[in-house]
């Protein structure tokens, strides 16, 4: 088995709190030494976070009052997946509901995991373009602006504090990448972009 020196075995589990949204839970693990060690962690349902093109090359943002840190934060759409969702017909469905717009044309770009010491969540990255823009269709309790940014305005805000989101510092990264040509994307109309 490929790094089984240093795998961990999980060899008891114990749930510690189930909410709406996330489950905590406290397992025992065997390291690959043989000792054991325990490992608390959320289980998280995955999400999808879009990175939204528009023709004069600016970006559509969001900024929104996240509860757990008490700040606005500036931020690409993003939402979690509901169960058995695929995450491209999650994309589209929160690139609408947060910004109005609906995108002719979609690229998957990758996956991260935000917090993998205590997390078992995971981000897939989609680039959206050709961007029509119509209603919004907010979630009853969820309030935030739409903004767009230069490419230039937005790394600059990675640089100076004031974009401190994971998932947006790292689409950040991808795109200066996919406009410099350094990374390229696998573009596909929308009614063929099905897993995109």
């Amino acid at each position: 088995m490929p790094d089984s020196h240093l795998r961990e075995e999980p060899t008891d589990s114990q749930l510690l709190f189930e909410g709406k949204f996330l489950v905590a839970r406290r397992d025992t693990v065997r390291l690959p030494d043989g000792h054991s060690a325990t490992r608390e962690y959320v289980v998280h349902p995955g999400a999808v976070v879009v990175v939204p093109l528009l023709d004069d090359g600016r970006v559509v943002l969001e900024r929104q009052f996240r509860y757990p840190i008490g700040h606005v934060m500036t931020e690409f759409p993003a939402g979690k997946l509901d169960a058995g969702e695929d995450p491209f017909v999650c994309g589209q469905r929160e690139l609408l509901e947060e910004t109005g717009y609906r995108a002719r044309e979609w690229a998957h770009a990758g996956a991260m995991h935000l917090a993998v010491a205590y997390s078992t969540e995971i981000i897939h990255v989609y680039f959206a373009r050709g961007l029509e823009l119509g209603a919004r269709q907010l979630d009853h309790g969820e309030f935030l602006d739409v903004i767009t940014a230069t490419t230039e305005e937005l790394l600059a805000w990675c640089r100076d504090g004031t974009v401190t989101d994971a998932k947006t510092l790292t689409c950040a990264l991808w795109l200066q990448n996919v406009q410099s040509g350094a990374w390229s994307l696998d573009w596909k109309p929308l009614d063929g972009a099905g897993g995109a």
